[in-house]
C-alpha cells in the first residue's frame, strides 16, 4: 500500500544548494549513480566519481560537467572488490581533500554468477557491504572534522528476502544468487543502523534506501524469463532519475539533519523488515565485518 500511495504523491523536489560541500558516490558512472551525481553537480557540490573503469568514468564526468555547467567534477579509481584500491583511494581522499560532506554508497552488483573478491569475500557481500564498510570506515575522521554530513547507502526492498548467516557470511557452503544479494542489501541496512548509533553526538548522520524498481545496467545478470518479467513490469519502474530521487533526498533534504539510521523509498521513511531492525545481529555483523576487514 505504502508504495501504491507514494506513486500518487507529488514528487519530492528541494532548491538546497551545496556550494562549498565535497561530495563521494561510489559507482557514478551510469544508472542511479550518475543521476545523483548530476543532481548534486547542479546544486554546485563538488562531486568526486569513485568508479573501477576510469573510461567510462571519464565519459560521465564529461557528460556531467556539459549538462551541471560545473567544472569541480572529477573522477578517481576505486574498486570496492579490492581492499588495496580502497585503502589507496581513502588515503587520497585524506590527503586532497580538507573536508567531505557527503558520502554515497552507491556502487553495487546484482545478483551475479558465483565470484570471489581479490580478498575472498564472496562477490556480492564483498562488493556491496565489506567494501563499503571499509570506505566509510577510513573516510570517517574526515567526515567528523567536515560535520554536519552524510553517510547514504543504497540497499533494496530485496533485503526483506534477505537473512545474515553469519557462520557462512560468504556463501561458501552454497550459493544462492538471489540470496547473496538479499543479504548483501539487509547488511547495508545493519550497517547503516549500527553506524548511526556509533555516530550519535559527532554531527554526522546515516541513511539507508530502497531506490525503487529501477531499470538498470544491474539487471544483466538475471536470466531470459527474469528479464522478460521486468520487461512487463516496466511501466512501474523508475528511469534512472527518478530511481535517484530517494538517494539525493537523503543527501540533502534539511528535514533529515537530526534524524539517523533509518531506511527510507520513495523519497519518504519507509518501513524495512524486522531483520533490518535486530540490534543483535547488526552488531554481530559489525564486529565479524571488522575481524574479516582487519579493522581495530
Amino acid at each position: 500500500m505504502q508504495t501504491i500511495r507514494n506513486f500518487f504523491r507529488t514528487p519530492w523536489s528541494s532548491d538546497v544548494r551545496l556550494d562549498d560541500k565535497t561530495v563521494v558516490i561510489t559507482g557514478a558512472n551510469t544508472g542511479i549513480g550518475k543521476e545523483t551525481a548530476m543532481d548534486l553537480a547542479k546544486r554546485g557540490a563538488k562531486v568526486i566519481i569513485a568508479c573501477r573503469d576510469m573510461e567510462k568514468a571519464e565519459a560521465a564526468v564529461k557528460d556531467v560537467i556539459e549538462k551541471s555547467d560545473n567544472k569541480n567534477v572529477l573522477c578517481m579509481k576505486l574498486d570496492l572488490a579490492d581492499t588495496k584500491s580502497i585503502r589507496e583511494f581513502a588515503e587520497a581522499i585524506n590527503k586532497e581533500e580538507p573536508k567531505l560532506n557527503i558520502l554515497i554508497n552507491n556502487a553495487g552488483v546484482m545478483v551475479c554468477p558465483y565470484g570471489q573478491t581479490a580478498d575472498g569475500f564472496e562477490m556480492q557481500i564483498g562488493v556491496n557491504h565489506m567494501g563499503h564498510f571499509l570506505l566509510t570506515h577510513l573516510l570517517l575522521d574526515l567526515m567528523k572534522r567536515s560535520a554536519p554530513a552524510r553517510i547514504v547507502t543504497v540497499s533494496s526492498m530485496a533485503h526483506s528476502w534477505g537473512a545474515i548467516n553469519l557462520d557462512d557470511i560468504n556463501s561458501e557452503k552454497g550459493y544462492n544468487k538471489a540470496n547473496a544479494y538479499s543479504q548483501s542489501k539487509l547488511a547495508n541496512i545493519l550497517f547503516t543502523h549500527t553506524l548511526a548509533k556509533k555516530l550519535e553526538g559527532t554531527g554526522v548522520t546515516t541513511y539507508s534506501l530502497h531506490p525503487g524498481v529501477v531499470q538498470t545496467d544491474l539487471w544483466r545478470h538475471l536470466s531470459g524469463p527474469q528479464q522478460f518479467v521486468m520487461k512487463m513490469v516496466s511501466p512501474f519502474t523508475k528511469d534512472s532519475v527518478q530511481g535517484a530521487q530517494t538517494t539525493i533526498y537523503c543527501a540533502v533534504e534539511p528535514s533529515l539533519e537530526k534524524e539517523s539510521g533509518g531506511y527510507y523509498s520513495d523519497s519518504a521513511p519507509a518501513n524495512c523488515s524486522a531483520a533490518g531492525k535486530d540490534d543483535d545481529v547488526a552488531q554481530k555483523l559489525w564486529d565479524l565485518s571488522c575481524r574479516l576487514l582487519s579493522i581495530t
